[in-house]
This record gives structure tokens, sequence and C-alpha cells, in this order.
């Protein structure tokens, strides 16, 4: 089960994330010292890219008071009430391999994405 940064119960999650994904930005938080049972990954949208808008990604060392906050697999994860509008339903996932490696958001909200598939317009 999910909370909210208040403590209270949300049944659906604002974001799946997968074990992959889960296991390398744990990995990531730890390197930099920081406590995975306060801090988390926080995945948000702004304004940019040649479709509109472009994911963003960052470590935080708490939510804020209105975030959705959800845990799976050991991570923490934080979207504010304005990006949960265009990612909220989204799976975020890790993919290493040869040609390249990184984190991925599935979302079933895109109505286009550029080319290059780093923006995306709902």
């Amino acid at each position: 089960m999910s909370t909210d940064a208040s403590g209270g119960s949300e049944l659906d999650a604002a974001v799946t994330v997968t074990p992959a994904a889960a296991e390398e930005a744990v990995s990531l938080m730890e390197g930099e010292g920081m406590d995975v049972d306060i801090g988390g990954l926080r995945l948000f949208v702004q304004q940019g890219g040649c479709a509109g808008l472009s994911y963003g990604m960052r470590f935080d060392t708490e939510p804020e008071e209105d975030d959705r906050v959800t845990e799976q697999h050991g991570l923490r994860v934080f979207v504010d009430p304005a990006s949960m509008n265009y990612i909220g339903g989204s799976t975020l996932d890790y993919e290493s391999g040869l040609q390249a490696a990184g984190f991925n958001v599935e979302n079933p909200n895109i109505e286009a994405e550029c080319g290059c598939g780093e923006s995306f317009r709902t």
C-alpha cells in the first residue's frame, strides 16, 4: 500500500516501479549517502522538448507536504500534484544494455512523442 506525505492511505500507486528501477535507484541513493527510508526519487514533468513536456528525476531527502508518495521494492517515489496529472498510471523501469542504460517512463497518457523519446504531449 502507498501513502501520501501526511501518512494517509492511497489505494492506487501514482507510478509503478519495476524491481530493476528500484534496485538501481536505491543503489544510487545509498552511494550518495542518502537515507532510503526517508528520502526518495522525485519524478516530475516539466515544460520542454520538441513535443512540449519532458520528464525529470532527482533524489530528494524527503517528500513535500502535498506529494503522492509510493513505496515499491524498497524505493520511495515522490510525485507532485501537477505532475500527477501527466504521469499517473505510468511505469518507471531501468534498462541496461550494450547501447545504453537508464531509467525509462512508460506513460499510458501520451498522445504524441518526439522522435528521440525525450519529450511528449498528453
